[in-house]
């Protein structure tokens, strides 16, 4: 079993480790290149999509624009953006940041062709329902006998999708902030109980399919940013005087970074070290390339693929350039990245008790479990698509009870094994998506250039 672990850990650590990033933003410059920027030029136009400027509700598919985007963001505007953040500072320092803005920037671009494929591609499953998502992207633009790739995608997404990791974390935090210091005696029967609670309104939401889950998205989604944008201003705030000089420090430390462990270099220097570190915990929030977001944004109602594109763009910029921010301007303020010896969520913590004593750390609570579970909404819908496409439409529900299982198994056991076969798989789903969208990109460009030429003319 030892070795099992070790070998489950090496597996997670190389998934996520240089290969990816070389296929995430590698490819993410090439689809940027290759475009001439042309999608960023157009935010004003997303946003009007986004608002639904554009809809139809005549048009083929199951949810609107608004839907799909906080659909998608409810997945990964979550644990990533509270505790990956304080693991980039805790490690990398305040240059960490600006290379994570760099990872958003270049996850827009892709964010925006594999959404716009999702829709161009789109097939139908054993049902006859209209779907979208890299596994159909594989089989509908790059043709049958490419199918085993997209089979490669579904069975990476079935364990990829299940919320073990963001399940043992919200427990986790509930015991650090709200049991523990109350006095109340954390084990195996207080975790079951969040565990029933979390299996209870997750149930709810997920049996009701890819409709109910948009619906509740579209809800909580702005409820939950706008409640952790108030706290961290409060924190900003309280804090005005060291604002200035902790946002000239995120650039001048990028280049410099004089806070990155000396013994770690990479390509010859600590430098290089510091912009893979950072680099990593930006893809790892937005998860930009990995596939998931098109299975959301494939289900947007419209018949303008670019549309979808557009809309799909603005999620790394909510979720990366927005809340990691935000997260990462309340760690630095307060100083607790460099006087406590916290890590992870517990740093966040530290940031919000810092600026207010009293109920910082509850506010902080509210924002990571709204977090936390609108991401097992979402996570369940990516592996019911999964599902439905290797065994028939008829069977996807009986995922849910797998996922159901696995949350109860998350909020009781640590099991790290498990949890480092769920991380190393979810990020192997970028190799497919990547190589899909490399390939289909011309279709994309050729699609864009039409769109917006109509759209000039119009």
């Amino acid at each position: 079993m030892e070795l099992l672990d070790q070998l489950l850990s090496s597996f997670s650590s190389l998934a996520w480790g240089l290969p990816l990033l070389i296929i995430l933003i590698g490819g993410g410059l090439y689809l940027i290149i290759r475009s001439k920027f042309l999608p960023f030029r157009y935010l004003g136009h997303a946003i009007n999509v986004l608002r639904g400027k554009y809809d139809d509700p005549n048009d083929p598919g199951q949810i609107s624009h608004f839907q799909a985007l906080t659909t998608a963001l409810s997945a990964t505007v979550g644990m990533g953006n509270i505790s990956g953040v304080a693991v980039a500072i805790a490690v990398g320092g305040p240059g960490a940041v600006f290379w994570m803005w760099v990872s958003a920037i270049i996850g827009m671009s892709t964010k925006y062709f594999t959404s716009t494929l999702a829709i161009l591609y789109r097939g139908k499953d054993s049902a006859g329902e209209l779907q979208g998502g890299p596994m159909y992207v594989i089989t509908e633009g790059l043709g049958k006998h490419w199918k085993p790739l997209a089979v490669f995608f579904s069975i990476c997404g079935l364990v990829g999708a299940l919320p073990v990791f963001n399940v043992n974390q919200l427990t986790q935090a509930i015991n650090d902030v709200l049991l523990i210091p109350n006095g109340v005696s954390v084990g195996l029967s207080s975790n079951l109980s969040i565990g029933i609670v979390l299996v209870a309104i997750t149930s709810i939401v997920i049996i009701g399919g890819i409709k109910r889950i948009g619906t509740v998205a579209s809800r909580l989604v702005p409820s939950m940013v706008l409640l952790y944008f108030v706290l961290v201003t409060i924190i900003l705030v309280t804090h005005s005087e060291v604002l200035g000089y902790y946002l000239k420090l995120i650039f001048t430390d990028a280049f410099a970074a004089n806070y990155f462990p000396k013994d770690d270099t990479f390509l010859g220097g600590v430098l290089g070290a510091l912009i893979l570190h950072g680099i990593k915990r930006g893809a790892f929030s937005n998860e930009a390339g990995i596939g998931t977001a098109p299975m959301a944004h494939g289900a947007a109602k419209t018949d303008e693929p670019v549309r979808e594109g557009l809309v799909a763009m603005l999620g790394p910029a909510i979720d990366t350039l927005i809340v990691c921010t935000l997260t990462a301007l309340a760690i630095l303020v307060t100083g607790v990245w460099e006087t406590s010896d916290t890590n992870g969520v517990s740093l966040t913590a530290t940031a919000s008790a810092d600026a207010m004593p009293i109920y910082g750390k509850y506010g902080l609570l509210i924002c990571i479990t709204v977090f936390s579970m609108s991401s097992l909404f979402s996570y369940s819908y990516y592996g019911t698509k999964c599902m439905s496409f290797l065994f028939g439409a008829k069977n996807k529900q009986y995922y849910n009870y797998f996922y159901i299982l696995s949350i109860l198994l998350g909020a009781t056991t640590t099991l790290d094994m498990m949890i480092n076969l769920i991380d190393g798989v979810f990020a192997l789903m970028a190799i497919p998506t990547m190589l899909a969208t490399i390939i289909l990109a011309p279709k994309v460009i050729e699609a864009s250039k039409l769109y917006f030429k109509t759209l000039k003319s119009s």
